[in-house]
């Protein structure tokens, strides 16, 4: 199972020389394995991901874990949408506010954008998914809600050989701090538990995070001890605040290397990394 990653920021993409090790945008991450592809959400870096003319593939899946604009503004420039021959399933976290298609079409919509759902070519395939199990070829995913603002789930991908977890919004510690132990509470503990790699919201510092708790985000001190708890092989710290340029970041992660010492590799996510897993 191969791991691309294209999109690393949160809430807004950013863009100069103070960004070019981290990446400026926002979340979207392929996956491969064999033949058979899967878009983990469709931020603004789904925008570096467009599939050649000559690459025959007749079918991609987008798995989105929630609707944020920061998480979908990549959706409308994909060029498989606007190709006759292509067959595009989209996954994302049933609502009661409304359907899937329906919550999305407010993006493929004017004024926010020119083209609407009846305008698009492909062949559209929707799927509403909760605390969800299903397989989209070699692939067994398993969902479920974590805490962030809004029905979110996050997103656990077992190939044949090994597991990576998606949950780059999350807030996993809010309210008790007891739910740090009792893992029945912990939200996203059975999605993280034992994978190969966890790629996890850490947009906030320590200090961001008391000024900002309930917002739907955690802090790099929280991702790690996260995935502590979880028996994570391998962390990601990602959906990188707007405000923290390359040498912010740098900055940060030294800083926190020297206050914890994990026995699990864990590092900054970059655009441009590709992740190969047993």
């Amino acid at each position: 199972m191969k791991i691309s990653i294209r999109g690393v920021r949160g809430s807004i993409p950013v863009s100069g020389s103070d960004y070019e090790q981290h990446g400026g945008n926002t979340t979207c991450v392929v996956v491969t394995e064999s033949d058979w592809m899967l878009i983990l959400d469709g931020g603004s870096g789904l925008q570096q991901f467009n599939l050649l003319e000559n690459t025959p593939i007749k079918r991609v899946d987008i798995l989105l874990t929630h609707l944020h604009l920061d998480h979908i503004q990549g959706l409308g420039f994909f060029n498989p949408f606007f190709d006759t021959d292509i067959e595009v399933h989209i996954w994302g976290p049933k609502s009661n506010t409304g359907t899937l298609q329906s919550r999305l079409s407010r993006y493929f919509s004017p004024p926010l954008f020119p083209v609407s759902f009846r305008d698009l070519q492909c062949k559209l395939i929707m799927h509403e998914v909760e605390n969800s199990g299903f397989e989209i070829g070699p692939f067994k995913i398993d969902s479920r809600y974590v805490i962030h603002p809004g029905p979110t789930v996050g997103y656990r991908v077992s190939g044949k050989n090994s597991v990576f977890t998606f949950i780059p919004d999350h807030e996993p510690f809010l309210g008790s701090l007891e739910f740090q132990t009792d893992k029945k509470w912990l939200s996203g503990y059975d999605l993280a538990f034992n994978s190969d790699l966890l790629l996890h919201d850490a947009q906030y510092t320590a200090t961001d995070y008391i000024k900002k708790p309930g917002w739907g985000h955690s802090s790099m001190d929280d991702a790690t001890r996260f995935a502590e708890i979880a028996g994570v092989k391998h962390l990601l710290l990602a959906h990188h605040d707007p405000k923290h340029t390359d040498n912010k970041l740098n900055e940060l992660f030294t800083e926190l290397e020297s206050r914890f010492n994990y026995s699990f590799k864990y590092e900054l996510a970059a655009e441009g990394m590709n992740i190969e897993l047993p």
